[in-house]
Formats: structure tokens, C-alpha cells, sequence
């Protein structure tokens, strides 16, 4: 649809002017006066420009995820308290900490008091508010429950919290102990291995096998290492290039996955995710198949994505949500079977939360026993590698004092 210009005068007297989308003028013309404004101009216009809604400063306070949590439960309080929603927000201005989000805010009730409604002020900050959460507010505004769909925006992004800060809990003490372990290789092989190479040299004795293969390995790194660091530069580069493509992301989401350790953990969160961002949309009127798109948003997996819009695909086809989820391989029978009850009671939403919340247990209990799990990897790598290290260094110190105790 077009976009008009407007010029208007409130009920105060005051001059207001905006950008609306409708029809035409007439349209125009009488959504202004549903809002208490008499219209004194209307020219065709453009879309508005959404680029400077949230410009990029390396010195602007950056909007997190607790602000946008914040936000949603006092919209909540606010809007279930009977204020309406510009008194809300010219409440929120004042009250709130984070002059970046008070910027948006602003910007948000402007776009109030031209005419948009909420969910498309909110649109116009896509940084900010990403798709499913304007979807929901959308929703809201069209059921009348725009308040407890805050309140349930709020405990979602509460538990998306939860999870993200549990998968990097998951991965924080492998990825230290692997970092650890090549930091300690870069360092025996740059300073300690050429120290010990000088009093190789005077022992006038062909060395073991292993010895000369730590002491060529440990000149190649000395004598080359600007191209070995240009190298592991470049291919941090290229890995962030590739998986930030579609196909990238895609392959490397279902890398996550299956990987060993860390696959299970992932897996169990993004399902959490799946059926927590599900039950929110069924609990608030959403249609299953609007639904099941909504979710392939929020699931912050390619590859779990990808699946999902194989099941709303399915239903289109007319297909049960117990056959399209079972099609996907994603799912474990007991959720399967849990699923199964859910659509033959029609209580799917409730079911959904509980597959939440099992899942979210299961990550927790992942999480604690982790590090039973890694420990010995951990250590038979470290085994080898003190071995290697003890073979190529101190055998031949071993030979130099057998030779000097034949001497005297």
C-alpha cells in the first residue's frame, strides 16, 4: 500500500505531523480522525527510513538482551495497570537506565503519535526487536492481549537467556583447556625445544627419530610463524565468511549438532527453544501454521529451522503434527509420544511447555556432568603429549649422561 504525508491538528490545538500507509486519502482521512486528529494536509509520501533508528556508534550504549527482557515486563505491569500505551512509554523514558533503548523508546512513541500501531513502530527497529517478537505484539494488538503477551515475551526472552547462557557455560571449559593446550605447544616449540637444540648439537650423536621430528617441527614454526599466524588469521576469516552464508550457516548448525561432546547439549537447547517459542504462539492465538514460521525464527539454528518449516509444510498438506515432527528425526520418541497426546486433547500448547522444560532439565544435567565427560579426553591428550615431549627431549639427555658416565 502507499504511503502519505499528513499535517494535522490534535485535540490540544497542536500541529502533528507523520507518515501513515493505507489506500488512499480518504483512508487516511478517517484513521486520523479514529485517533482524535482533524487532518489539515495529506500528500503522497514514501516508507520512512528505518536506518537511523539505531545508528551504529562504537561509543553508544549497546541495547542487551536483560534491557529488552526489562522492557517487555513493564510494558506488562504498566499496560495491565489500565495506562495506556503512550503514558506507558513516557513512563519507560524516564525510568529507564540505557540511553540507547531510551532513544528507541522515544522514537517508538513518536511513531505512535503519527498513527502507526505498535507492532509497526516496533518494526522500524528490526536491531532491536527482531521479527517474532514484532509478529507477537501483533498479535497482541489483534486479540486484545497485547499485556500478557508482553508478560510472555518477557518469560521467553527470560528463557532464551537461560539457554544461551548454559550452552556457553557448556562450552567455556573445553574451549579453555583446547586454547590452553595450544598456547602451551606454541610456547615449548618456540622457546623451549631451541633452547635444548643447542645441546643437541654438541652431543656429536645421530638423535632418536622423535627428536628430529620436534626439532624440524620447532625451527619450521620459529622461521615461519608471521605465515602461521597470517594463516590462522585467514582461516578464522574464511570460517566466518562460510558460516555466514546460507549453505555455511546451515552445515555448521548441523556440525553443532552431532559433534561429540557439545552436540547433545546444543540439540536439547535449541528443542527447548522450539517448543518453549511454540507454546508461546499457540497460548496467544497464533495459528499453527503462522506458528510453526514464528518458531523457525526464534530457534537460532539453520538446521533446526530448516526442519521446522518442513513440518509446516506438512500441515499445510493436511498431515498431523505428530507424523510432520516424526518426518524431521529431530525428536525423541518420548517427545513424539507427548506430542501425540497433546493433539489428540487439544492441549498441545501445555504439552509444548512441558517438552520445555524436560529439555532445559536435561541441558542443566548435561551441564553438571560435562566435565566428568571431558576430563579423560583431556588427559589421555595431555598424556601423549607429555609423552612425545619426553621422548624427543629427554632420551637424547638420557644418552648424553650414559656417554658422559663411560667417559669417567
Amino acid at each position: 500500500m502507499p504511503f502519505f504525508l499528513y499535517k494535522g491538528r490534535n485535540d490540544k490545538g497542536e500541529l502533528v505531523k507523520g507518515t501513515l500507509e493505507s489506500q488512499d486519502r480518504n483512508a487516511v482521512a478517517k484513521q486520523l480522525l479514529s485517533l482524535g486528529i482533524t487532518p489539515v494536509e495529506i500528500v503522497p509520501g514514501s516508507a520512512p527510513s528505518a536506518s537511523n533508528n539505531l545508528s551504529v556508534n562504537l561509543f553508544e550504549e549497546r541495547i542487551e538482551t536483560l534491557d529488552i527482557m526489562m522492557f517487555s515486563r513493564q510494558m506488562y505491569t504498566l499496560l495491565k495497570a489500565g495506562i495506556p500505551i503512550m503514558s506507558a512509554l513516557s513512563g519507560l523514558l524516564s525510568s529507564t537506565k540505557n540511553k540507547t533503548l531510551v532513544k528507541v523508546i522515544g522514537e517508538i512513541r513518536s511513531s505512535l503519535d503519527s498513527g502507526r500501531e505498535l507492532s509497526a513502530a516496533l518494526n522500524l527497529h528490526p536491531k532491536v526487536f527482531n521479527g517474532f517478537y514484532v509478529s507477537m505484539i501483533r498479535v497482541g494488538e489483534t486479540t486484545g492481549m497485547l499485556d500478557k503477551v508482553f508478560l510472555r515475551l518477557f518469560e521467553h526472552i527470560e528463557f532464551e537467556k537461560f539457554m544461551h547462557e548454559q550452552i556457553k557455560a557448556a562450552l567455556r571449559y573445553p574451549s579453555f583447556v583446547m586454547l590452553a593446550m595450544v598456547v602451551a605447544i606454541v610456547v615449548i616449540n618456540i622457546f623451549v625445544i631451541p633452547a635444548f637444540a643447542k645441546v643437541f648439537q654438541n652431543l656429536g650423536a645421530e638423535l632418536p627419530l622423535m627428536t628430529r621430528i620436534l626439532l624440524n617441527f620447532s625451527n619450521f614454526m620459529v622461521s615461519s610463524w608471521p605465515y602461521l599466524l597470517a594463516g590462522f588469521a585467514g582461516s578464522i576469516l574464511l570460517f566466518r565468511t562460510y558460516t555466514a552464508s546460507g549453505q555455511g550457516r546451515y552445515q555448521w548448525d548441523r556440525f553443532k549438532l552431532n559433534s561429540p561432546i557439545a552436540g547433545p547439549i546444543v540439540h536439547k537447547a535449541t528443542m527447548a527453544r522450539f517448543a518453549r517459542s511454540f507454546a508461546l504462539s499457540s497460548k496467544s492465538g497464533v495459528p499453527i501454521m503462522s506458528a510453526l514460521s514464528l518458531v523457525a525464527q526464534t530457534v537460532d539454528n539453520d538446521f533446526i529451522a530448516h526442519k521446522v518449516e518442513q513440518m509446516r509444510f506438512g500441515v499445510e498438506r493436511g498431515e498431523t503434527i505428530l507424523r510432520t515432527a516424526t518426518n524431521t528425526g529431530v525428536f525423541n520418541p518420548l517427545v513424539l509420544q507427548m506430542i501425540a497426546v497433546g493433539e489428540e486433547s487439544g492441549a498441545l500448547d501445555d504439552l509444548m511447555e512441558e517438552i520445555a522444560e524436560m529439555y532445559q532439565r536435561d541441558v542443566e544435567y548435561e551441564i553438571k556432568t560435562l566435565g566428568a565427560k571431558i576430563e579423560p579426553i583431556m588427559i589421555v591428550f595431555l598424556g601423549v603429549l607429555v609423552l612425545i615431549l619426553a621422548l624427543g627431549i629427554f632420551l637424547p639427555i638420557w644418552d648424553l649422561g650414559k656417554v658422559s658416565l663411560h667417559k669417567t
